[in-house]
This record gives C-alpha cells, sequence and structure tokens, in this order.
C-alpha cells in the first residue's frame, strides 16, 4: 500500500510547475476584481515568485508546495456609511460593475487557501453561498467592507474554519443555525452589523469556542444557557435587543460584556463563583434585586459595571472587594442603606460611581429614599398585573388548544394514510411491547416514500415471476450479461417490446414482505437524469408470503452502450473517450452521487462507485447503476435504532463515496493502468514517474494529446484530495462537482482557442 501512495505523490508532482503560474494568474485575476488596489500594485512589475514575497502591513502571500495557502490585504476603504441601501457609494465602495460573485468563484479556485483577509477594501453585495468551497479554509476575516444580506447557511460546511471574522459590514437577516458543524472553531465575531432574531442555540454546541462577539446588531429574544462552551473565554453581546433573564455562565468566563440590552430578572448567584471573570458589564439594563455580594469579592474582578438598572435592596456595610478590583459603577440605580467601606472611594487604586441612589452617603448626588420606595411599589404593582395577564391567557390558550385538538382528531380519525397502514402492519408482525427495531429501522424511508409520492413520481411496478421468466426466456444464458457483488444481471424484454436490465439478489437478511417493499418503493422513487431507473421488483415467494423474503429481482432501465470502464481500455481504440467526454461523463456521475447524498432524506451513501458502474447510453450520457444496495442488502437496523451511530455511519460512508470516486477520476487519468497492472508494475516503473517518457507510461496518451494543461492540472489536483487517506480533508461531492466543472469550461476555451488558431 505504501507504494500505492509513493506512486501517487510521484504522479501529481509532474503538475506542479504549471500550478504555479495557474495560481498567479489567479491572484491577477483578483487584483482585477478588487479594481486594482493600491496594496496589490506590487504585483505590476514583480518578476520574482510570489510565494517569496516578503509579508508587509498591508500584504501577505504566503504558499505551500507551489499552493497559496494565504492571502491578506487590508485596504482604507472603512465602512462607515450610516445610510448604506446595498448600491455602490463613489470613493467608499468598489464601482458598480464589481462583483462580489465573480470576485468569490474565483478565490474559490485557491483550493489550498488556509488564511484568508479582505478587510476595508470596499467589497459590496450579498455574500455568496459558494463562499463554502473554500473547504481548507481555517481563518476568515472579512471586516469593514459592504457587504449586506444573510450570512450564507453553507458556510457551516466549512469545516476547517477556526476563525470567521464578519465585523463592521451590513448583514441584515438572521444568524445560520447551522454553525454547530464548525467544531473547530475559536473566534465567531459579528460585531457591527444590522443582525436580527434570536442568538443561535446551535453556537451552544461549538466547544472548541474562546471567543463570541456580536455587539452592535439587533438580535432579540432569550440568552441561551452558556455553560456547556467550557473553553469561552469572551462574550461580547452589547447593544442588542435580548430581554430574556440573564443565563448560566461557563465556569471559565473571562471578559462578559452585556450592556445596553433588555435583561431582565435578578443577576444569578451563579455569577459570583465566576472565579475567571476578570471584565463584568451589566449596564443599561432592566435588572432587579440586589446585586450579589461575591461579585465584588471574585479573584480576578478587576472591571464591574452594573449602572443604570433598578438594582434594589441594600449592600452589606461589611462588604469585601477583591484585590484585583480597580473600577466598580452601580450609580443610577435604586440602591438603598450605607455604602459599604470597601466603595468609599477613599483609596485611591479604586474607581466607584454610586451616585444616583439612595445611599446614605455625602458623596455623589443621591436621590430622596422616597424615590427608590416608589419606584419598588410601582414594580410590585406591575409584577401582579403581569402575573393576572399571563395566567388569564394562558387559560384562553389552553382552551383553543383543547378545541383545535378535538377538531383535528375528528377529521383525521377515518383516514388510513400510507404510512400508517405500513406501521401497523410491522408492528402486527412484531407483537411484543414498546416499538420493534424494525419499526426503527424504516420509519425514516416510509416517510421519505409518502413524501416523494406526492411529488408525482411513478409507482414502483410489481413484476411476476412469469413475466421475468417469458422476458429473460426462463433466465437462459444468452440473456446473461455478468455476475457481480450484487447479483446476476439479466437482459430482457418486455411483453411491450420495451428491453430491461433485470438483477437477481439473494438478500443477507430476511426481511417481511412489508418492509422489503417499502424500502423497493424507496429507491424505485430516485428520479435523476444520471441515475439507471429502477423500473419495479419481483420478490420471489410472492406478496401473499408476510414470513420473510430473502431473493428479490430488480427490474432496470436498459442502458446499452457498456459502460465506462469499456472506454478506457486499450482494447477497444475505437470507443476510447477524448478528455473533453471523460469531463462530461465525470459531471453527470458526480451530479448524481450529489443528488443520492443530498437530493433525498435519508441519503444515500455507500453507493459502490466503480467504473464499470457508470453505463453510458447512445448518446453517450452516462447513468449511474447499482446504487443504494446498502438500503437492502446489509444488516443495518441496530445503528438505525441509534441516532448518533448513524451520523458516524453516513459520515464514514459518504466519505468512502468520494474516496472511490477519486478512483475512478484516477483510471480517467490514467486508463487501464490502474486497473490492469496493479502493485508489480508500480514498483517496477516507479523511477522513471517524474521524466517525460515515464509521464507518456503513466497519463493515458488520449488524454495527454487532447488536453489542456490547466484543465489537466485541475482534474490531477480534485483526484489527490478525494484519494487523501485522512478522511476529513476529503472534499464534499458539490467541492468536487464545481472542480469538475471548471475543469471543463478551462477545457472548452482551450479547444475554441486552438479551433480559431487552425481555421485562422
Amino acid at each position: 500500500m505504501g507504494f500505492f501512495y509513493l506512486f501517487l505523490l510521484v504522479l501529481f508532482s509532474w503538475s506542479c510547475h504549471g500550478l504555479q503560474t495557474y495560481q498567479t494568474q489567479l491572484l491577477l485575476q483578483i487584483r482585477k476584481h478588487l479594481e486594482y488596489p493600491s496594496q496589490l500594485q506590487i504585483l505590476d512589475n514583480y518578476n520574482g515568485d510570489l510565494c517569496n514575497l516578503s509579508a508587509m502591513s498591508n500584504l501577505t502571500i504566503s504558499c505551500q508546495d507551489n499552493f497559496v495557502t494565504e492571502f491578506k490585504i487590508r485596504g482604507d476603504k472603512v465602512a462607515n456609511v450610516s445610510d448604506f441601501n446595498g448600491y455602490a457609494i463613489p470613493s467608499k465602495t468598489l464601482s458598480k460593475t464589481f462583483s462580489i460573485d465573480s470576485l468569490v468563484t474565483t478565490l474559490t479556485r485557491l483550493t489550498s487557501l488556509k488564511v484568508l483577509s479582505l478587510v476595508s477594501l470596499g467589497i459590496w453585495g450579498p455574500l455568496p453561498d459558494k463562499i463554502h468551497r473554500l473547504y481548507s479554509l481555517e481563518f476568515l476575516d472579512l471586516s469593514s467592507n459592504f457587504m449586506f444580506g444573510s450570512i450564507p447557511p453553507q458556510i457551516s460546511r466549512m469545516v476547517k474554519l477556526q476563525t470567521i471574522t464578519l465585523d463592521g459590514n451590513y448583514f441584515n437577516d438572521t444568524i445560520p443555525n447551522t454553525l454547530d458543524s464548525l467544531s473547530n472553531l475559536s473566534v465567531l465575531s459579528f460585531r457591527g452589523n444590522r443582525l436580527k432574531g434570536q442568538f443561535p442555540s446551535s453556537i451552544c454546541r461549538i466547544s472548541s469556542l474562546k471567543d463570541v462577539a456580536m455587539c452592535h446588531n439587533k438580535l432579540s429574544g432569550k440568552l441561551p444557557d452558556l455553560s456547556s462552551l467550557t473553553r469561552l473565554r469572551v462574550l461580547d453581546v452589547r447593544e442588542n435587543r435580548f430581554d430574556s433573564e440573564l443565563p448560566v455562565m461557563p465556569q471559565g468566563l473571562v471578559t462578559a460584556l452585556l450592556a445596553k440590552n433588555l435583561f431582565s430578572g435578578e443577576i444569578p448567584a451563579q455569577f459570583g463563583v465566576l472565579s475567571h471573570l476578570q471584565h463584568l458589564d451589566l449596564s443599561f439594563n432592566q435588572l432587579s434585586g440586589a446585586p450579589p455580594s461575591a461579585l465584588f469579592d471574585l479573584p480576578s474582578i478587576s472591571y464591574l459595571n452594573l449602572a443604570s438598572n433598578v438594582l434594589s435592596g441594600s449592600l452589606p456595610e461589611h462588604l469585601t472587594c477583591g484585590s484585583k478590583l480597580g473600577f466598580v459603577d452601580i450609580s443610577n440605580n435604586k440602591l438603598v442603606g450605607v455604602l459599604p467601606s470597601c466603595l468609599d472611594n477613599k483609596s485611591d487604586k479604586r474607581v466607584v460611581k454610586y451616585g444616583g441612589n439612595c445611599l446614605s452617603t455625602d458623596g455623589q448626588q443621591q436621590h430622596q429614599g422616597l424615590y427608590c420606595k416608589e419606584a419598588n411599589t410601582r414594580r410590585s404593582g406591575r409584577k401582579i398585573a403581569v402575573l393576572v395577564a399571563i395566567i388569564v391567557v394562558s387559560v384562553l390558550l389552553l382552551m383553543l388548544l383543547a378545541f383545535g385538538i378535538l377538531i383535528l382528531f375528528q377529521r383525521c380519525r377515518p383516514r388510513r394514510t400510507f404510512e400508517t397502514h405500513i406501521l401497523q402492519k410491522v408492528v402486527q408482525d412484531n407483537p411484543t411491547t414498546g416499538v420493534s427495531s424494525e419499526v426503527l429501522a424504516n420509519a425514516r424511508f416510509i416517510s421519505e416514500v409518502a413524501r416523494l409520492g406526492t411529488q408525482g413520481a411513478p409507482i414502483c411496478r410489481l413484476f411476476s415471476m412469469e413475466e421475468l421468466e417469458e422476458a429473460t426466456n426462463n433466465f437462459d444464458s444468452s440473456m446473461f450479461m455478468g455476475e457481480g457483488f450484487t447479483g446476476k444481471l439479466y437482459k430482457g424484454r418486455l411483453e411491450n417490446g420495451t428491453y430491461v436490465a433485470i438483477r437477481s439478489l439473494t438478500l443477507q437478511k430476511k426481511y417481511s414482505i412489508q418492509n422489503l417493499k417499502v424500502r423497493l418503493d424507496f429507491l424505485s422513487k430516485l428520479h435523476h437524469p444520471h441515475l439507471v431507473g429502477l423500473l419495479g421488483h419481483c420478490i420471489a415467494g410472492g406478496v401473499q408470503d408476510d414470513s420473510g423474503a430473502s431473493k428479490v429481482f430488480l427490474v432496470y432501465d436498459y442502458v446499452p452502450n457498456g459502460n465506462y470502464r469499456m472506454h478506457l481500455s486499450e482494447t477497444c481504440p475505437e470507443k476510447v473517450l477524448k478528455w473533453s467526454d471523460r469531463l462530461a461523463i465525470l459531471i453527470d456521475v458526480a451530479k448524481a452521487v450529489h443528488f443520492l447524498h443530498t437530493g433525498v432524506i435519508p441519503g444515500v451513501y455507500n453507493n459502490r462507485l466503480k467504473t464499470n458502474n457508470i453505463l453510458l447510453d447512445e448518446h453517450r450520457l452516462a447513468k449511474l447503476s447499482d446504487y443504494g444496495m446498502f438500503i437492502i442488502m446489509e444488516e443495518n437496523e441496530k445503528l438505525e435504532a441509534k441516532r448518533e451511530s448513524l451520523k458516524s455511519s453516513q459520515r464514514k460512508t459518504l466519505e468512502d463515496d468520494v474516496y472511490n470516486f477519486g478512483f475512478i477520476l484516477l483510471e480517467s487519468l490514467v486508463g487501464p493502468i490502474v486497473s490492469g497492472k496493479g502493485e508489480t508494475f508500480l514498483l517496477n516503473e516507479m523511477v522513471s514517474f517524474g521524466s517525460q517518457d515515464g509521464q507518456k507510461r503513466i497519463v493515458d496518451p488520449t488524454v495527454l494529446t487532447t488536453c489542456s494543461q490547466e484543465s489537466l492540472s485541475i482534474v490531477v489536483s480534485i483526484t489527490g484530495k478525494c484519494i487523501c487517506p485522512e478522511p476529513s480533508s476529503r472534499p464534499s461531492f458539490e467541492d468536487v462537482l464545481w472542480n469538475l466543472q471548471y475543469a471543463a469550461q478551462v477545457q472548452a476555451a482551450a479547444d475554441a482557442d486552438q479551433k480559431s488558431d487552425s481555421t485562422s
């Protein structure tokens, strides 16, 4: 196996020089998109290697193995316009002709980029969804620009991100609630935007977070329990509209800035045990009650601001203040009684503000005692009124809810839907207490079959054994097409003249008839232009036998032009595909697999991707066969009953699909070598991989004579990522598809140029 990876390393190294030139061209395109900022003027007359360019205060370009891994620019177009309305502003933003979509498209072609910082460059427009194609990115900073609209939910697919900073823009939608997939994130900063809606609960599941900054927005509602963020050190949500009680905070918190919101209720006693807390700002809220004495005596506290709330009661006369406490502001509250000695301002080491209360002290202006008592009385009256209103509204809502449930029950009682019929049948087959594992294993397939059934998908046809025997001349050897892991395959001709392919499956697990029907119906409703359609099935034993089935026949569309591997083989030179045709087929297959992963719920993974499972029709359009076999071939009901195990299994099989597709890409590059001659060949020929003659032996001659260097380099790069030994480093299928489509565009442009040159 070690020889194999060494082979891959040498195979991909021969194209490095071309990639470096390609990366330089991308940087020049980015400069053009950004309208030639002064920070990039150095590129005008620079003839050296950009990877060796010395870092400057406003420009940094770093490389690794001739790929750009870090790109940082700091401009001078500060976003400080109060009335920005989404259009270009002269001298503030880039011009009216600027396209943020084109900029991001070019950036995503820097596939090895780990650090991207574009600050104060006047970039304007909605941030495109395709930003997630920068799947290697670890650091993203787009601060102080003019981006607006929503933060793309697809950003949660950039699983390697450690820092994301979008400060000082004009984002004005809600924050995506899918950020918990960013398991490596430590800094999340959305300061100074116009974000609205609630604080996403998914953020509370990012255990790696250390710094969360969302101040100066329009977020509202409840701030959730943050105690699960055990690594959180800084929380800044100042100047929003949060109106809940204060939540529980993580024990390691160092700085908590929650000023200028609408927080109410008392300050939790839990705040008084935050031993690492140094800065706490709760000013300008609606907090009430007496502040916990322990707040003043926290071992690390240096800054405590409780000003402009409605805190009441008195502070203990012998209150203890921590040795590091240097600033305290309890002004403009409703506090009464004596000012504790540690807050009396006699010490030069501590600044204390306490005016605007009803304290018994001569220093700093105080209100009369009646002011604080009247305020407390008014608050008590308001609390009683609010409580009565809540009780009345709750009773009315309960009455309406009961009435609605009664009507709904009467309407739904006579109906027997597809789902309930199947579920009842399965439960009857398993008359035990509780819910059977078979129900847990198939409930998600039942619901998806019902959903797809409402979308006009044709019903899965049930064939009889007699029909199949007649179609195949009793499964005569002349109709035999081959045998693989999933069973024997026969060609058949139905009574109406339609040719079909019939696969015979022997099941490893015995399913009940109803159970098996649900799974087969699900597969038959997966319709895509590049999937071989499942027309119907025949279950051995007949539909009346509910004791179980162990053999099934699947009836597919017949695809007449052989498989992809045949068209890569040296044995059929007249059928060998040129590079652009191979790209078209690879794109078709990638679209099909992307649909299987994301187009249905549950996703269909572990699709046994191989070149001989890619069939070509009479127009050379690719169609993927043998997909979804795991649904009926594997014993996986135990995984289905455990949600976490299911997620782990799906993630693994998704990565397996990417890995296996990488080998399809590899065969597309080198032809029959990968599948034909094996490790012995690789061992004997390894020394010549780096030479010109070696390249001619490794890469398929048809590819070498029909491809452009740039197009080939793109596919070589994505192939290396797909077959990376580390699963987490492999790209998503959407990323694979995008790279293939881009390679096809580059190849089409090269072919057009060549044709133009030949005609001229």
